[in-house]
């Protein structure tokens, strides 16, 4: 025990934790190569090779967005980086087995979650209601009929019949049933059940009632039925006579239902249910665990992508058809459809109603039919942007199609579509033909004829003509609106065409009262739909295909990429990864209203070009994109024009494609045209070719200071266009020879907006000026000292959304800096600060996410100079708290240089220690060295900042044992743990486990861990392995230990587990932390898919975390190579093969190998982490079938699960002591182990069960059983709500029933010793009943039984011999399944009680059962008694199949066997009787007691069963509060056993001895010498026990007097056995007991019961209790409402409130005069009689409360005549072990009126004299007694007495000297009742006052009606008001009036 109390109970002080230098692994791996690879699980020892490879890019087009000549062409540093990040691969370093190196939830596999979890059946899961079940031989009749009400515990009168509905139904067995029902359905609960197997016959019985009929039973009583009519009594009469005729004659017929569980010849019984392999099916334990099933991964890796810009919310919006009211067919072909009578062109965009903007580029579209593109076609003068589809360099496109996406989705983003047409002259003239109610024919004509002109001389010019909108989705989700619609099209007003203009108009579309525009009569067809994952032909907007593309050309057949101008906010923007450069031009308003150079200037157009000349001969480029049918790109754009409008405003957008340089002479310009829109059809050719006339230029230069222009700006309009123009407006470059003649005196006339959309250009001023240093640095000029370092510092006021989008080549050239000025520190410190401001930014927008793709995806190492430059940065300690807590971010970069370095270098097939210089390893080390002070020191300063840092480092380490030399990662490992203390507080023990644990993800774990043996010396290897003179018991050494030499060879694994030994003697956090690092590295490594087959090895067994066998001083070693065995097997695996050898030989090498499984009992909790070893035994079975026990294994999973069960106790445990209380585990650290514990134990039961078993010693496993039982216990009592708690559950089952079928197997000897009877076998039984006690699933109870099974045909003599506490609580359990919901387990629990009997008549050599019959009668009393006997009708369907196994049994056929189990189903149905009144009167508790006693008063003659039934009367009384009653349960029960005793001469006296303490204990004296009798094994001890139980009874009973009596009977027992221990205890007890009497009796304030007599009227409801008395005993001070109160509740809720009456006075009742229709019940207040005799022998107040067994009561005027005396039946006296008895007799005694008043009034005057002469006035019996005396309105009061005797009309009747008497008893009455209420009233609180006045107010009255009847004026002396209150005063006073009342009492003196 003292072993065992070092690894049970935490020391106080914490051990240093142990540093071990690791060994060096390379080398090792070196020496061993051959061994090794020749290993057949070298998997598990090797790294595999090509871990890492490079994936390239993959692009989202069929060719890059990058232009081919784009590098070229590019002339700025910005640019070509740009293009560069746009068109290299990616340099993606891709580890095979990442998947492997983080948490199990990240594993590949998810195999070990089910996809879908088997479902359990549990008892609680089925329906309650489906409790009946249907006899297999079907109802045999059915019918209404009268019953007669039978209880066997009363007088019944035969005449009381109910209308029930009967069922006659055939069991399986063959026995017949007679249920009934209050109605036809039965599926309720049966009133009743008459088993006919019990019956002997029936007959006619005409004189209970008319069609009368008596079923006589075999136990002499009686069923009484009646039937409607005489016909239908002659059916049931012969019906029943065929049933019990077949009983008569034999057996009923088999059921094929029962074939699967009849036994047979050969003992088939022990095939009674088909044997059950627990191995099939199993789940993996970890499959159910909570930790496993968690769906939520926040806090995981995520996986990281590339940059993906289209990652936002995408529709699709497809454009059918646009068509008015106007139509017509313009061919001369009818077969053509109507179409538009001219041309309309639609663009459709997004608007932001929330942020007032325009969201997306507009989308052209052009859906005018064929006869309709003519017109233009016709035309002689071609618009550019819409020249003929047949043209050379057309777009072969008319996309109807358009993909749009929204960043941020809302519901006030609208599609907006504009519809344009040729210019014609001013809109409301054009919409005018559209709108007027005329001949739509004619005027269609005249329109198209119109058209056809217009669109022949004006076909390039566009006017506004209509638009419409509609919403787009339905809510912020992004969830498409698919079922709106446009809106009408509405009227394009000249004056409102901006874009402010157009919100408003939203804003008033949401409120359509407001809206006020004209709608132009027409439909525009135009679905929105989501975007398919595979779209096809989609162009994006650059018209570049995106795969899958198929190049279809059909018109309308592709889709196009709209752009999206995405918000300039941090969190919707990305990096950019394609090539994109694009312009958007936005003309918005031209004021030439003013301007008086141009005569004529109002239907103005704007020509747009972009140039990059001012030359005059300088051509415009042909960068504009075109519209739909035209060419991609043309020359120049013109936007709308507005009829008759001298300041036109526009809304057109020009979207153009800029060169991918550009220089300063990159321009806009602008020329503004008048249009001529008169049609002159008379007028000369020459007139109509003059349609523009230019009326001004402007110009706009693209470049200002190196950046692009944006924004909206404001522009002079000059008249003429010299050459050189551009420098017309820079004063610095004027020439002087431009003569520009600006209009309205150069004003800006102009406004227009400009928007980029470029990924090569920035709009940055500082990104770009440091670009350009950068640039002229590259370019060779030397910089100028300081000047880079102020750009660098510029750059922390860098937007975050450039820096966003362009973080790939700003990152990147921030590290070029960094490493290519060394020798500049300022450099690289202002470097490294700008890569910590933008880290720092990113996580701030949490958008880290693009960082970490940033070094997966785009981070290269051609980027630097070289990869060991970035080992360290400069600038790593200027800013720690920055550096720490970004540090992930640089280790990162780190790791992705080393891994590109070994690959481009081609040095991964370098040996390890070759790879990289020594000085890189220096480099490492001194980064470690520089982190440790800051994590181990500054902590507390900088707690997230050390975290981070402590995370970031775990990560880089770990990732360097995939590159590097492992040994020396191992040293870095050690040096950064030794910087630890195991004193250090909880935050720094959080961070060294969460460093253990990363490291310990490794994907290569198990190799890292050297799995494989280091052999030592032989002496190392055995000294202190067996038993010595010094050690005896070396096995139960259960210290938590790893040697130096195992950490050192296994270096992670014992870091690990020293850590962890250390933090389970911490405080519950850190216990919490080590624990799930544990259990968590176990569930990885289990649910491994990469070892599910390989696993089966000595390798993971041993070494996964565990210690191998020869690293340990005092473990051996059993191979000198992996695979090859050693001399020492060889030697072994030939002697046992050959079979010849000596015993001595196999004993020694058995010695020998013992060492290898010793090793776990001195390693503790590292064998937590054996791997799966289920799979491939065969090796371990070669080597483990020679241990000479499980003893060290055993000892410890003993001792793991001793600690668990420690730790259990002191959580539970409210006493502290000395203990820490960091030993102390809670409930999540007991599950976690519990499981893994489990898990390893389940691994492991198939090969241990090959070892032969030790039998001197089973220590451990019987702490190992115990332990088990009392987890089963725990995890049984889950609540199993959840489907994966049920598999858990249900898989622990599984494991503990495997561990215990091992465990018998191994010590069945041990378990045999004492007949069974014996503490281990009782540990072992437990555990199978706690699974029987606590619900399991239904398959788990399958292992159960065939557990349960095997273990009766095993250990016969611990269920049939000896002492039956086996037996008894064998069949409780079993019995209880036998009502189970779950038809299986009632099947199961029925075979299961017949192998019982069975075996237990074979172990009797075919004698008897006796021991299981008695046993089965006594389980079923108490399940009847518990009320836990649910389901009676399955019940009874398991009583049939227990028969029809007797009845088919063939080997028993011929024996008594068959008809003695029929025998104990008909006494088991006998005993049902009272499990239906049971339950009707579950919640009367007189009438539950009741039945109970009649029950135990029917088992006389069976001590057992009647034991059972006072019991569980004893847990009804204590239940209720009913102490007196439970007390006097235990005395009689412990007078049966003492009697028994006494009989079979155990004991010298029988129940005798019990008669001080109750007369009515001679009921146990009637105990008869029969059968029941044989089997009852009661001992002294026994009886010890009970009589100790009736001392605790009686004490809270509060009758201490009688504990004494008990006393008596046991001290004589300790005296004999010399326990003076325990007689110390008695005596104790005893005076204990006669302080708590005198206590008592001082304090007047123990009430030992009320008595009432309770009469029942009414035969309707009460039916036999009719007109039945009884006398009831109520706990201390029941009021009389407060029982009658009690009784109207009970009955009330029985028979209906409104049905039940109190009769409220105690007069005689004539039964005749109550109204039969309610049920009546009289309570009249009862007091105890005694006689004059008995008065003098009882002298105190307990004498004249126990024991009594007369009560008195009666009215005043009967009471003047004689006393109503009534007793109790066969003269049972209180306290009883029932509440009432009922009376037997009532005596009526004739006394003289008068004396009884004197005698009345002379008490009354007594008890309130003795009450304020005490030193200690008890107020609450005071005022008992004064209610009593002045507020009486029942009973005897005493102003009824004065009435009856001292008024004048019957004064004269009784003797003057009487009545003299009786007037000085009431004045002394009156006085005292006075001066008890001035006590009161001193006595009171103020809660009480009104109380009080109440009492004062009826003495009042009370004292003026006594006056009158005396004629006198009566007043109570002593009350002096106003005056103090005196206590001594009155003290005195009532010791006078003591004196006077009493003369014998005169000789005491007064007092002073």
């Amino acid at each position: 025990m003292g072993l065992t109390r070092c690894m049970v109970f935490p020391v106080s002080h914490q051990e240093k934790t142990k540093v071990s230098q690791p060994l060096d692994y390379e080398n090792v791996i070196s020496q061993r190569k051959a061994q090794i690879y020749s290993d057949p699980f070298r998997d598990l020892l090797m790294f595999p090779m090509e871990d890492l490879s490079v994936i390239r890019r993959q692009m989202r087009t069929v060719h890059s967005s990058v232009p081919e000549d784009a590098l070229k062409k590019a002339q700025s540093l910005f640019v070509q980086e740009c293009i560069k990040a746009y068109s290299s691969d990616w340099h993606v370093v891709n580890y095979k087995y990442d998947e492997y190196s983080g948490d199990f939830r990240m594993l590949p596999c998810k195999s070990f979650r089910p996809e879908k979890v088997p479902s359990h059946v549990f008892e609680t899961d089925e329906d309650f209601d489906k409790d009946e079940v249907r006899g297999h031989g079907g109802v045999i009749r059915q019918g209404w009929l009268y019953k007669a009400n039978v209880n066997s515990t009363i007088t019944v009168t035969m005449k009381v019949f109910k209308r029930r509905y009967f069922y006659l139904t055939q069991l399986p067995d063959g026995s017949y049933i007679l249920n009934s029902y209050k109605d036809e359905k039965i599926s309720k609960e049966s009133k009743g059940c008459i088993f006919l197997d019990s019956c002997i016959d029936v007959v006619q019985c005409p004189k209970m009632r008319r069609n009368a009929f008596e079923l006589k039973m075999l136990d002499k009583y009686s069923h009484y039925l009646a039937a409607e009519t005489e016909s239908e009594m002659g059916d049931w009469l012969a019906t029943l006579r065929k049933v019990i005729q077949a009983n008569t004659e034999g057996l009923g017929p088999e059921k094929k239902e029962a074939a699967e569980f009849l036994p047979g010849e050969d003992l088939r019984w022990r095939r009674l249910l088909i044997k059950l392999s627990r191995s099939e099916g199993r789940q993996n334990l970890f499959s159910f665990d909570p930790e496993v099933q968690r769906l939520d991964f926040s806090g995981l890796e995520v996986d990281i992508q590339p940059f993906e810009e289209r990652g936002r919310p995408r529709f699709l919006l497809n454009c059918h058809s646009l068509t008015f009211n106007l139509l017509a067919q313009l061919n001369d072909s009818s077969k053509d459809p109507l179409c538009n009578v001219e041309p309309f062109f639609l663009s459709l965009a997004l608007f932001d109603l929330k942020s007032c903007c325009k969201i997306s580029a507009d989308f052209h579209v052009d859906l005018n039919s064929g006869p309709v593109w003519e017109m233009l076609h016709d035309s002689s003068d071609h618009q550019p942007g819409n020249s003929p589809v047949n043209s050379s360099d057309a777009l072969p496109l008319f996309c109807t199609k358009g993909v749009f996406s929204v960043t941020n989705p809302h519901t006030e983003i609208f599609l907006v579509a504009r519809v344009e047409k040729v210019l014609q002259g001013s809109i409301t003239h054009s919409v005018e033909p559209y709108v007027k109610n005329s001949d739509p024919a004619k005027t269609a004509q005249k329109v198209h004829k119109l058209a056809k002109v217009v669109c022949s001389r004006l076909g390039r010019y566009r006017m506004p003509f209509a638009w419409a909108v509609r919403s787009v989705f339905k809510d912020s989700q992004g969830t498409l609106d698919l079922d709106g619609k446009f809106s009408p099209l509405y009227k394009q007003e000249s004056s409102k065409l901006s874009t402010e203009d157009l919100l408003k108009f939203l804003a008033e579309y949401k409120k359509p009262e407001k809206t006020k525009l004209q709608v132009i009569p027409g439909q525009l067809n135009v679905t929105l739909e989501c975007v398919p994952l595979e779209l096809s032909n989609c162009v994006t907007a650059a018209f570049i295909p995106i795969k899958p593309f198929d190049g279809q050309e059909q018109r309308g057949g592709v889709a196009l990429e709209v752009d999206e101008f995405v918000p300039e906010v941090a969190k919707y923007c990305c990096p950019f990864t394609t090539y994109r450069n694009r312009l958007y031009v936005y003309p918005l308003h031209l004021k030439y209203d003013g301007q008086k150079t141009f005569a004529k200037a109002r239907n103005i157009a704007i020509r747009m070009e972009f140039k990059d000349s001012d030359e005059g001969d300088a051509k415009a480029l042909k960068c504009f994109y075109g519209k739909p049918g035209g060419p991609l790109f043309t020359s120049h754009a013109y936007a709308c024009v507005l009829h008759h409008n001298q300041s036109p405003e526009f809304y057109d957008e020009i979207k153009i494609q800029l060169p991918i340089h550009l220089h300063q002479k990159h321009h806009l310009l602008f020329t503004f045209y008048h249009i001529s829109c008169e049609i002159n059809t008379k007028g000369t050719a020459k007139k109509q070719d003059t349609v523009e006339t230019t009326v001004g230029f402007a110009w706009l230069p693209l470049l200002k200071d190196g950046l692009i222009v944006t924004s909206e700006q404001q522009l002079p309009v000059s008249a003429n266009l010299p050459a050189g123009y551009l420098s017309a407006g820079d004063a610095e470059a004027r020439k002087p020879n431009i003569d520009v003649k600006w209009v309205d005196g150069a004003k800006a006339l102009f406004k227009l907006k400009l928007h980029l959309e470029s990924t090569i250009y920035t709009q940055d001023r500082h990104l770009h000026k440091f670009f350009q240093y950068c640039q002229t640095i590259q370019g060779g000029a030397k910089g100028v000292p300081g000047e880079l370092v102020k750009y660098l510092k510029c750059l922390h006021a860098m937007e975050i959304q450039v820096m966003i989008q362009f973080l790939p080549v700003i990152l990147t050239q921030l590290f070029r800096v960094l490493t290519s000025h060394p020798e500049e520190e300022e450099v690289a410190i202002n470097s490294t600060m700008v890569l910590l401001y933008i880290v720092s930014r990113c996580h701030e927008e949490s958008l880290d996410h693009y960082l970490r793709t940033f070094i997966k995806v785009s981070w290269r190492k051609d980027s630097i100079l070289g990869w060991g430059q970035v080992e360290t940065c400069p600038g790593w300690d200027t800013s720690p708290s920055s550096s720490f807590q970004y540090s992930w971010f640089f280790f990162e970069i780190l790791v992705k240089s080393m891994a590109l370095y070994l690959l481009d270098e081609n040095k991964i097939k370098l040996p390890r220690p070759q790879r990289f210089p020594e000085s890189y390893g220096h480099t490492l080390h001194s980064l470690l060295l520089s982190i440790i002070p800051h994590v181990n020191i500054r902590y507390s300063e900088i707690p997230e900042e050390s975290r981070n840092v402590n995370f970031s480092l775990a990560n880089l380490l770990k990732r360097c044992l995939t590159f590097m030399d492992r040994g020396f990662i191992f040293n870095l490992i050690n040096d950064y743990i030794s910087g630890f203390s195991p004193k250090d507080p909880k935050l720094l023990v959080e961070y060294k486990f969460e460093f253990l644990q990363t490291i310990c993800n490794h994907e290569h774990y198990i190799p890292l861990n050297l799995p494989m043996n280091f052999a030592k010396p032989k002496f190392q290897r055995t000294h202190g392995l067996y038993p010595t003179s010094s050690s005896p018991t070396p096995y139960v050494n259960l210290e938590y230990s790893l040697s130096d030499e195992y950490c050192r060879h296994h270096f992670l694994v014992g870091v690990l587990l020293r850590e962890t030994s250390i933090a389970l003697k911490d405080n519950s956090d850190v216990r919490y932390l080590a624990i799930s690092i544990l259990k968590s590295l176990l569930i990885k490594h289990a649910l491994d898919n990469r070892y599910q087959h390989k696993v089966g090895g000595p390798e993971t067994g041993q070494n996964q975390l565990n210690p191998t066998p020869d690293e340990h001083p005092t473990c051996n070693g059993l191979t000198t190579g992996r695979g090859q065995p050693s001399e020492l097997q060889n030697r072994a695996i030939s002697t046992f093969g050959e079979g010849h050898k000596s015993r001595t030989t196999c004993a020694s090498l058995g010695e020998e190998l013992a060492g290898h499984i010793y090793r776990y009992h001195n390693n503790g909790i590292r064998y937590l982490y054996i791997n799966k070893i289920n799979k491939g035994k065969d090796t371990l079975r070669r080597v483990l079938a020679y241990f000479p026990g499980p003893t060290p294994l055993l000892t410890f999973l003993a001792s793991l699960f001793l600690w668990l069960s420690w730790s259990t106790q002191m959580r539970k445990s409210s006493t502290r002591s000395s203990l820490s209380h960091f030993g102390r585990l809670d409930q999540y650290e007991i599950r976690s182990l519990l499981v893994c514990y489990l898990y390893v134990l389940n691994s492991f039961l198939s090969i241990l069960s090959a070892l032969p078993a030790n039998p001197q010693q089973p220590h451990p496993w019987v702490n190992l059983c115990f332990l088990i039982s009392g987890a089963g216990t725990s995890e049984a009592d889950i609540v199993h709500q959840a489907l994966l708690e049920g598999n858990l559950t249900t898989e622990v089952t599984l494991t503990v029933l495997d561990t215990i079928t091992f465990f018998t197997q191994c010590f069945k000897n041990q378990l045999s010793n004492n007949d069974g009877h014996n503490l281990l076998m009782k540990k072992v039984f437990d555990v199978h009943l706690a699974f029987l006690k606590n619900g399991q699933s239904e398959a788990a109870l399958k292992h159960v039984f065939a557990s349960l099974r095997a273990f009766i045909n095993k250990f016969p003599a611990a269920f049939f011999k000896g002492r039956v506490t086996m037996c008894s609580a064998f069949c409780y359990e079993v019995l209880k399944c036998c009502t189970s919901k779950l038809s299986s387990t009632r099947s199961e629990a029925s075979a299961l009680l017949y192998l019982l009997m069975r075996n237990n008549f074979e172990f009797t050599k075919r004698k008897t059962f006796l021991r299981t019959h008695l046993q089965i009668i006594i389980a079923v009393s108490q399940l009847i008694a518990d009320v836990a006997l649910s389901g009676s009708s399955r019940f009874q369907e398991s009583l049939s199949i227990i028969n029809n196994f007797a009845n088919s049994d063939r080997p028993v056929k011929a024996t008594a066997f068959p008809s003695e189990v029929k025998d104990l189903t008909k006494r088991i149905r006998t005993v049902l009787m009272a499990t239906a009144q049971m339950k009707e009167h579950e919640k009367d508790p007189e009438m539950l007691v009741d039945l109970h006693f009649s029950l135990a008063k029917s088992y006389a003659s069976t001590p057992e069963l009647r034991k059972t039934w006072l019991d569980s009367m004893a847990k009804i009384h204590v239940k209720n509060g009913d102490f007196s009653e439970a007390a006097m349960c235990y005395v009689h029960v412990a007078a049966l056993v003492a009697e028994f005793l006494h009989r079979k001469k155990l004991f010298p006296t029988g129940c005798s001895s019990f008669r001080k303490i109750t007369p009515n204990i001679d009921e146990e004296g009637a105990m008869k010498e029969d059968a029941g009798m044989m089997d009852v094994h009661y001992t002294e001890e026994v009886l010890v026990e009970l009589l100790e139980q009736c001392v605790d009874g009686l004490w809270k009973a509060e009758r201490y007097e009688v504990i004494a009596e008990v006393a008596k009977m046991i001290i004589p027992i300790y005296e004999k056995r010399r326990e003076f221990e325990k007689l110390t205890q008695v005596y104790r007890t005893l005076h204990g007991a006669y302080s708590k009497i005198l206590e008592v009796m001082q304090s007047r304030r123990r009430l030992l019961g009320t008595y009432f007599r309770v009469a029942f009227y009414g035969q309707a409801f009460f039916e036999e209790e009719d007109g039945k008395e009884y006398i009831y005993k109520e706990p201390k001070l029941t009021g009389l409402s407060e029982i009658s109160f009690r009784l109207l509740k009970l009955y009330g809720e029985k028979f209906g409130a409104e049905n039940v009456k109190i009769i409220q006075d105690s007069n005689k009742v004539n039964p005749k005069d109550l109204d039969a229709k309610y049920a009546h019940i009289q309570v009249t207040y009862l007091k105890p009689f005694f006689d004059e005799k008995e008065l003098l022998e009882r002298k105190t107040g307990f004498e004249r409360n126990h024991n009594i067994s007369q009560f008195k009561h009666g009215n005043v005027e009967e009471q003047c005549k004689r006393r109503t005396i009534l007793t109790s039946e066969s003269c049972n006296s209180f306290p009883y072990v029932k509440k009432r008895i009922p009376v037997s007799c009532e005596q009526q005694v004739n006394l003289k009126p008068i004396d009884v008043a004197t005698d009345e009034i002379r008490e009354k005057t007594s008890e309130l004299q003795q009450l304020c002469a005490s030193p200690d006035v008890d107020m609450i019996q005071l005022q008992l007694k004064l209610q009593g005396a002045v507020s009486v309105q029942v009973n005897a009061g005493p102003l009824a007495y004065a009435r009856a005797f001292l008024d004048d009309k019957h004064s004269s009747k009784y003797p003057a000297k009487k009545v003299a008497e009786l007037k000085d008893m009431f004045r002394k009455f009156i006085q005292a009742c006075g001066i008890s209420l001035e006590f009161n009233e001193r006595l009171i609180k103020e809660d009480q006052v009104e109380y009080h006045e109440e009492l004062k107010s009826n003495f009042r009255e009370m004292v003026k009606e006594l006056s009158e009847i005396l004629h006198e004026q009566v007043r109570p002396r002593g009350r002096q008001p106003r005056e103090p209150f005196k206590v001594a005063k009155y003290v005195y006073l009532f010791c006078l009036y003591k004196c006077t009342s009493h003369p014998s009492s005169h000789t005491g003196t007064l007092g002073n």
